[in-house]
């Protein structure tokens, strides 16, 4: 019980972070310098008070969200933006890693050809515009849908809250990335930084809170 009270407390403190460090971001203020990794440290905390009896899983979680802490700050500088590309890219492969440990590899074809539809669709559409990053992109295209393509399955595979939470967590992911790569290599569009930041730190917020359901969730069992 004491557990849960404190993983709800600690939501309500990632919330008012990622308000304080969107508004901060909006208002160009370099406040959000602090505020943008202090929000994911607070997410990072989440898995961490969790007790599961998965701790395998639990593991591959916090090493993930580790590697988006990185990326977000080295995103913090345009100039390294390949390194935080990167950062990003080694925390989905290791969520994908997490994923396939809890309940094995998923095969969902039917996924597999949405997601590719999707993906390679809005990689040939911002194609053009990549130039010398069209690989990187490629890379971190074909690694994310792998991702969510893992997490999606496993909710279809057992309909289960902890499930639930990774399939949104990873599809709210892939939505920030796009609308990222939209707003940077496209065309920028008004409320970017809102729109991307809100469904980041939602993405990130929900597959973390997934290692404290996984706890609920086998207790039962």
């Amino acid at each position: 019980m004491r557990t849960t009270k404190g993983i709800w407390l600690l939501n309500s403190f990632i919330l008012l972070c990622a308000a304080i460090a969107i508004f901060m971001d909006h208002q160009k203020s370099s406040w959000f310098l602090v505020f943008k990794p202090l929000t994911t440290i607070l997410v990072i905390l989440v898995p961490l008070m969790s007790k599961t009896t998965d701790k395998v899983f639990q593991r591959w979680m916090i090493i993930a969200l580790g590697f988006c802490l990185l990326g977000d700050i080295l995103l913090l500088k345009p100039d390294f933006f390949v390194y935080g590309l990167g950062a990003f890219l080694i925390a989905h492969l290791i969520f994908a890693k997490g994923f396939m440990e809890a309940q094995g590899f998923q095969k969902n074809p039917i996924v597999l050809v949405v997601l590719l539809l999707i993906g390679v669709g809005l990689y040939f559409w911002l194609y053009p515009d990549l130039g010398a990053l069209k690989y990187p992109v490629a890379a971190y295209v074909l690694v994310i849908l792998f991702m969510v393509w893992q997490a999606i399955g496993l909710y279809f595979k057992i309909k289960k809250t902890t499930f639930a939470l990774i399939a949104s967590g990873a599809l709210f992911f892939m939505f920030s990335d796009s609308m990222i790569a939209v707003n940077k290599f496209k065309m920028a569009f008004k409320f970017s930084g809102v729109v991307i930041l809100s469904t980041y730190w939602l993405a990130i917020v929900l597959i973390a809170n997934s290692v404290h359901t996984l706890e609920k969730t086998q207790s039962k069992q």
